[in-house]
């Protein structure tokens, strides 16, 4: 029995992406190829930023965030899924479940809110660009990402301290790749319905308001647009905010398709396809969202590779 917890099960078995064996071996290489390019992208945008004094910005300083947390996220059950592609039995331990489910669920409620400050830094640079420096000033950006850890904190505690409370029995294995939080309420010999309200209720508040926030500073930005007189001035606008939009649009929305509806209306083949959507699609896509389309970034870039040149 694992301490702390009414569970008769110490272990779990995760079923992984397929259970096919030919597919294993190409599974691992692709998977292996998207993390190797996740870490390189994001570990790169973080070292770019924090050697090149012109990206010493708010918005640099939520990208540098953000990248951080791809990076952390995608490390958290990346490695193990690797593994398990290559292992015949994949094992891992109700303490190492929880810590998984822990770091998943802090790291992508972090991401919820930097996504929406990013989206709140660009509302005061296009609607109020000579308050700028004021309104974004170090103090307020600091205080929103203490604001984001904080809410994944509380997060990660209400969703993790209610999966201890389950109950499981005999079932012990769970249909996924990593320990999420509706195939573990699968599992369990007890009554999940409180557990669902609270996932429902604290998902629906990490989905919702900041897609609410980001909704609303995004239609004060086409209000805003659409009354610069220039088309240059127009395009400029427009490119600043594309990035940011393409990448909330991908996240927010494979999150909401997998928690804001009831466990039971979730088959787990959509789950699992959803879940490598925001999972390891996302966290690798975003460095190359944020640098392909942003001139900043591709001139610290230069810089950067002519200082070790010389």
């Amino acid at each position: 029995m694992a301490p702390g917890n009414g569970s008769f099960v110490n272990e779990f078995i995760l079923l992984g992406l397929t259970n096919q064996p030919d597919l294993q071996l190409p599974l691992f290489f692709l998977f292996l190829g998207m993390y190797l390019v996740t870490v390189l992208g994001n570990l790169g945008l973080i070292i770019l930023i924090a050697l090149n004094s012109h990206l010493h910005t708010p918005m640099y300083f939520f990208l540098f965030n953000l990248s951080f947390i791809d990076l952390c996220y995608s490390s958290v059950f990346t490695p193990k899924m690797l593994i398990n592609f290559l292992s015949k039995k994949n094992i891992i331990s109700y303490l190492g479940c929880m810590t998984q489910l822990y770091f998943f669920c802090f790291f992508i409620i972090s991401e919820c809110y930097v996504l929406t400050s990013m989206a709140y830094d660009r509302y005061v640079a296009i609607c109020k660009p000579l308050l700028y420096n004021v309104v974004m000033s170090p103090k307020v950006c600091s205080s929103l990402m203490f604001g984001s850890y904080l809410m994944a904190f509380s997060g990660a505690m209400a969703h993790t301290g209610c999966m201890l409370r389950l109950t499981f029995c005999d079932a012990n294995t769970i249909n996924h790749y990593f320990c999420d939080i509706l195939p573990l309420l699968q599992l369990s010999c007890t009554s999940t319905y409180v557990i669902e309200l609270e996932v429902f209720i604290v998902g629906g508040i990490n989905i919702i308001v900041p897609s609410l926030t980001i909704f609303v500073s995004y239609g004060l930005i086409l209000t805003n647009i659409l009354h610069i007189s220039s088309t240059e001035g127009r395009s400029k606008a427009f490119s600043t905010c594309s990035s940011h939009i393409i990448a909330v649009s991908l996240f927010f929305g494979s999150g909401a398709f997998m928690y804001l509806k009831p466990p039971s209306a979730v088959s787990m083949d959509e789950g699992k396809i959803s879940s490598v959507f925001y999972t390891n699609m996302i966290p690798m896509m975003n460095p190359l969202i944020y640098s392909l389309r942003n001139k900043d970034v591709k001139l610290a870039l230069r810089k950067t590779l002519s200082r070790k040149q010389f």
